[in-house]
This record gives C-alpha cells, structure tokens and sequence, in this order.
C-alpha cells in the first residue's frame, strides 16, 4: 500500500518486524536505529528494548527491568561508539547503555528541592544529546522541566519556558537538537499546549511552532527535514523551513473513539495511524513509526 503524495510517497509495511516465539510486545514507545541500520524499539514487556535487523529479522532483547516504564529512546553516536539513552518514568530514571544493555550510569531527580521533594516527582519521558555532548532530560509526566546535564551527567541548568514568550511547558514530552541550521537549536514537543517552542542550548526561547499540529510527541531529524510523530493519528513532516511538508497516514478523530488507542484491528486500517509516539529514519531513508498501543505496533515506510 502506497502512501503520500509528491516527494513524500511511501510502502506501507505493516508486520515489518518478525518476533520469534515467546517474545511479545507491550506498548511501543520509542525507535531508533544504529549506524548498521539495526532497529531498535523500547517497549513496555519483559523484552523492553527489541533489535532488529535491517530485514525485519529479530536479532535481540534484554532490558527486562525497564518493562513498567519503558518510554523515551535515544541512541547517540559518541567517540567511544555507540550508546543508548534509556527513559524510565516508573523507575524516575534515565539510564546510559551500551548496545548490548550494559548500564554505564543511571541518572535520577536533579537537585531542584522545591520542584522535586521526593525522587519520585521525576517522571522524565524522553532525553537527546547535543553535538557538544551535553544531555537534555524531559519531565514531561513530571514537573514538566527541561534538565541539562554535562556529558558526564553532570547537572548544569533547568529551565520550564516561563520566562519566555509563550509560555510555561506543559508536559515536554520529548525534544531533540536541531543541527539542520548555522547553530543547533533545542527542540521541544511541547505537547500539553499543542505546540514546539525553540530554544537555544542553554534554554532560552526563540520560537514557536504552532501550524497544522495536534499533540506532538517528539522528533527525529532526517536530513533536512523534521518528523514529528503526532499522538493524534498522524506522522508529520516538517520541511527545512519548518512549515508542513506533509501529513502521513492521518486518521481524524480516531482519538474520539471509546477505548482508544487499544482499539480493534478493524478500527485500524493499513495506510492509517492511530497513536504514533516515536519515530526515526534509516540511512536508506525508511521510516519507522512506533505507537502507543497495549500491544504494540511497528510500520515501516519505505521511499516509493
């Protein structure tokens, strides 16, 4: 099934991912893939974090203990190799690992005391890394702050957009820095006011992006352009000016629908979304869009 129009045409692949017998998905909530184009999906099961190859073909799983709170997904390439930066909103943590699951550190609330008077106020949901290798955390199910660390997970500043233009955030459910630019910029999905607000690296805000969008999630940058995935039925494309390049697989007021996300197969169709919450992009310029479903759902979109 072919999706899209213009430049932003696309296969749909609903059962790209083939899962060997005893391993089961729960909800998908982040993807991302690795310099060999292995894909890797964070889901809420004993098999948390799932590999995939670039075929579809299971590789591995670990990661069992982030089964209650698996969420935001990360995965950076840094002079030492390649690591991953693992979201945990029921374990109030982020941790730093390698491929295979070793855990590097673990990070926990930072030292605010008036925002976070127990560690378990901390509910981050997603974290990105800057070229300069500083880290931004994301408290989106929290006291919706946005926390940077050094490289080394050292805290440096917060920062809740309540000095900027428009706003204080209100559940920052994900962000990413934009290199698309002369200077990166922070990214945040500003998702309980429907919207992106900009900002530079030490968390000054500097825009906003407000067109044609519904609950952003978070984004991954693919070349010049931005995907957005919208928790509201629809993968979104930004364009190297920001401005919509497209809308993909929308399916409007599917939300409205009683039981939503967990909705039956019919209610579904191939070619639709229902609740995107993570996406990425391969070298060879497929998409992979995971969603927010008890069961979990993995598509591929390849160029057509």
């Amino acid at each position: 099934m072919t999706i899209g129009d213009g430049n932003h045409r696309y296969e749909w692949t609903e059962r790209w991912a083939r899962l060997p017998e005893g391993v089961t998905l729960g909800y998908t909530h982040g993807v991302a893939p690795d310099a060999h184009d292995n894909v890797y999906v964070f889901n809420q099961s004993k098999d948390a974090v799932c590999v995939f190859d670039p075929d579809g073909c299971f590789v591995k799983s670990w990661g069992g203990q982030f089964a209650e709170g698996a969420h935001g997904l990360y995965l950076s390439r840094e002079p030492e190799g390649e690591f991953l930066y693992l979201t945990d909103y029921e374990l109030h943590a982020v941790f730093k690992t390698t491929l295979d699951g070793e855990v590097l550190w673990k990070l926990t609330a930072p030292p605010l005391r008036e925002a976070y008077p127990t560690p378990v106020a901390f509910n981050p949901t997603d974290t990105c890394v800057a070229p300069n290798g500083d880290l931004y955390v994301f408290d989106g199910y929290g006291q919706s702050w946005v926390h940077q660390y050094s490289p080394t997970a050292e805290y440096i500043r917060s920062f809740d957009g309540a000095d900027g233009p428009y706003g204080r955030f209100q559940c920052p459910h994900g962000g990413w820095v934009d290199t698309r630019g002369e200077t990166p910029a922070l990214w945040v999905a500003d998702r309980g006011n429907n919207r992106i607000q900009i900002l530079t690296l030490d968390g000054h805000v500097t825009g906003v992006i407000t067109d044609d969008l519904r609950f952003p999630c978070c984004f991954y940058q693919m070349g010049a352009e931005m995907l957005v995935p919208d928790l509201q039925a629809r993968l979104t494309i930004l364009g190297p000016n920001n401005r919509v390049a497209a809308h993909l697989g929308d399916t409007p007021g599917i939300w409205d629908e009683p039981g939503w996300p967990n909705l039956p197969s019919e209610k579904r169709p191939l070619g639709h979304f229902s609740s995107p919450h993570a996406a990425c992009a391969d070298s060879r310029g497929n998409i992979f869009v995971v969603e927010w479903v008890a069961e979990g759902r993995i598509v591929r979109l390849e160029p057509a």
